[in-house]
């Protein structure tokens, strides 16, 4: 906080007689904090907007358009879902990694040590790079479930995971470079690109990789089961 004294200098100088030196000394002294202020609310901007570059993970429920399965399709007006509770009622879980220096960063090594992953691959999915890619992005956009959890870190591109809610509610999960999302054995999804029609990602699993989906109704399978019986309990939230 600080005084103007350009604003009541002259009046200053008539009641006390401190003379002109003072005057000018003081307009400076002023300048100068506010110079200094600006400074600190520069730094203070830039610091803010660096670490909001950082770009975390969106979900949000869907609509029931059968327009374009690769558009956003929020509901009107929008209903976002937070990660938290993404994860105490689907038991979806999420990390935030660097896209490019992962290695060095060591989360991904931390994430794979902690939860048992010992197979990796990359898979690109676009009409370039994937063959039979109309039929493949069929498939993925199927409902279905896996009887592993399906574990994917996202290093270029961007797409959407669809999970279903406890109330059989849809909710869509973006995700772009840096996202890693662990879905849960058994839980009723898919997957789509979105409309830039491209995406790379690392495929994670523990022991050899089973791919198989089992679409819906899959609700007689035991991994089916295990997961409605914790999502009625809940999920734990770390």
């Amino acid at each position: 906080m600080y005084v103007d004294w350009r604003a009541h200098g002259f009046e200053l100088l008539f009641i006390f007689g401190l003379g002109s030196y003072l005057y000018c000394d003081m307009t400076r002294e002023a300048t100068q904090v506010r110079q200094g202020d600006k400074r600190r609310a520069r730094t203070f901007s830039s610091s803010s907007s660096s670490r909001t570059r950082i770009r975390m993970v969106r979900a949000w429920y869907m609509d029931d358009s059968l327009d374009d399965q690769r558009l956003e399709h929020q509901l009107s007006p929008p209903q976002s879902v937070s990660l938290e509770d993404l994860a105490k009622n689907t038991g979806v879980m999420y990390y935030k990694l660097d896209p490019k220096k992962y290695e060095e960063e060591g989360k991904l090594s931390r994430i794979k040590e902690e939860r048992g992953y010992n197979y990796m691959d990359v898979i690109q999915v676009s009409p370039e790079k994937m063959h039979n890619y109309e039929e493949r992005i069929k498939v993925f956009f199927e409902e279905h479930l896996h009887t592993d959890e399906e574990i994917r870190f996202i290093t270029e591109g961007s797409g959407y995971f669809d999970v279903r809610d406890q109330e059989d509610h849809w909710i869509r999960i973006e995700v772009t470079p840096g996202d890693l999302i662990i879905l849960p054995a058994g839980i009723y999804h898919r997957f789509t690109l979105d409309t830039k029609n491209y995406i790379k990602a690392m495929r994670l699993f523990t022991g050899e990789p089973v791919w198989t989906p089992h679409n819906r109704p899959a609700d007689n399978m035991e991994a089916r089961k295990n997961y409605v019986l914790q999502q009625s309990k809940g999920f734990m939230v770390k």
